[in-house]
């Protein structure tokens, strides 16, 4: 096999992973829209990560009850570099979360399917476009 059918696969395995990311989200966040109760939630904390160039990234974590009295205290799976005042600590929010599974949950106002729709659109584009490209070059042998 040539070493640019090798290359072609770069983009291909980065759009499917990107795909599959975009996906999940967005499926996550329709399964949160239909089975999803919402609960008010305060923020007790923000957990610090550290992106792989240094950046750091926090994470508010809602601390709520459930419909059947059962504490939670879970992260936000979407951090920022800055946290505006409506997400500080002792901030009040509502929360919208999986009863089976509290911690699939969602910050009303913080978290945002738009991350998920930028890598759908994007494995959408790299995917296609690199399918469409070996296609063309399988054609033109």
């Amino acid at each position: 096999m040539e070493r640019a059918w090798l290359i072609s696969l770069i983009p291909l395995a980065i759009g499917t992973a990107f795909l599959g990311f975009g996906a999940y989200g967005l499926r996550r966040a329709q399964v949160l829209g239909r089975v999803g109760v919402t609960a008010r939630a305060r923020i007790v904390r923000h957990e610090v990560r550290r992106g792989e160039d240094g950046a750091r990234f926090r994470h508010p974590v809602a601390a709520w009850t459930t419909r059947d009295g059962t504490e939670c205290a879970y992260a936000s799976r979407f951090g920022r570099g800055t946290v505006g005042g409506g997400f500080g600590v002792g901030a009040q929010v509502t929360v919208r979360y999986d009863p089976k599974a509290p911690h699939r949950f969602v910050i009303e106002g913080w978290d945002s399917t738009a991350v998920d729709r930028l890598f759908l659109v994007l494995g959408l584009v790299l995917t296609v476009g690199t399918v469409a490209v070996v296609l063309a070059r399988l054609l033109t042998l």
